[in-house]
């Protein structure tokens, strides 16, 4: 099983979600993720043994003790790129600092501290909460995309955040198809 761990955004967000694309929408180069799709990954875990679920369920449910978390309201707004703008390999919509990114965080700091206990990989770069609006496949589009992230900063909606999800992601031809394996709540 292909695994992570994720804040699902809700349904009602995906309209404002594809809005934000459609700005982006004549950049050559990008492949979008689906606005019903979208999601906050806390930590990925790649390929686990089925009979490692409970373990890192256990370990979930430790984290979100450990990090004090209870549910809170998330606000999605934002744009940004990785690993930068002058080389964009993915267009992200952040979470705004006074919109629940410090307790996105503090999660993230304990999934990630419990998950590599249990030995899987840590992560090699620092946390940004983000939704993946696009990857960029080549730089045909560079120019508009750079235009956009400095022209807009949208506000795509607020949401309560009262849960973590473990995650499968089914790799299709199509594009990854994702199912809930287990939900842990906050608090």
């Amino acid at each position: 099983m292909r695994l992570f761990v994720s804040v699902d955004l809700p349904d009602r967000l995906a309209a404002e979600v594809r809005a934000v694309q459609d700005r982006l929408a004549d950049a050559s180069g990008l492949d979008f993720t689906g606005p019903g799709q979208a999601h906050l990954t806390l930590k990925f875990l790649g390929e686990v043994d089925p009979d490692r679920t409970d373990e890192v369920v256990a370990a979930l449910e430790s984290a979100v003790e450990d990090a004090g978390v209870g549910p809170f309201e998330a606000t999605f707004g934002g744009l940004g790129a990785f690993p930068d703008e002058s080389y964009i390999r993915v267009v992200w919509l952040g979470v705004r600092e006074d919109g629940g990114a410090e307790r996105l965080a503090r999660l993230a700091d304990a999934i990630e501290r419990e998950t590599t206990a249990l030995g899987f990989d840590a992560r090699d770069h620092a946390f940004t909460p983000h939704v993946t609006l696009a990857r960029m496949n080549h730089a045909g589009g560079k120019d508009l995309v750079q235009r956009v992230l400095d022209e807009r900063d949208p506000d795509v909606g607020t949401t309560t955040v009262d849960e973590i999800r473990l995650t499968e992601s089914d790799l299709t031809d199509e594009g990854p198809a994702y199912s809930t394996v287990e939900r842990v709540a906050l608090g």
